[in-house]
């Protein structure tokens, strides 16, 4: 990809998995603040999670979708519910260690397969 603002340092990466723990809004919560603090960057509020009223979309597409703002961008986290999968787009404008933020999404979500991820 080219880099189209080669002035305007960023990193992204992104994780997906199957989860192993039972998870609700409140984990989802809990997870993206824990991130956050895993690879040392600075929330300036509140995780925000939204999941549709039951019937509403497809069952299977059912869970969380979530968001942090971070003072150098933010996180940003999408939940299955049914397939337990996770797929989570850290974005930052501060330097952060990729390798943290994997082994931190790997405990918390008790993940023993694979994590696939792509930093850019």
């Amino acid at each position: 990809m080219k880099d189209l603002a080669p002035d305007i340092f960023r990193q992204r990466l992104i994780m997906e998995g199957y989860w192993e723990i039972a998870v609700d809004d409140g984990v989802v919560r809990d997870y993206l603040t824990g991130l956050a603090a895993a690879v040392d960057l600075t929330a300036y509020g509140e995780p925000i999670v939204f999941s549709p009223a039951s019937g509403e979309g497809r069952p299977e597409n059912a869970g969380y979708d979530a968001f942090l703002p971070l003072i150098d961008s933010g996180i940003s986290g999408y939940f299955w519910s049914a397939s337990r999968f996770l797929s989570v787009v850290l974005y930052s404008c501060t330097p952060f260690a990729a390798d943290a933020a994997v082994a931190y999404t790997r405990r918390y979500f008790d993940i023993e397969g694979e994590i696939a991820q792509m930093t850019l």
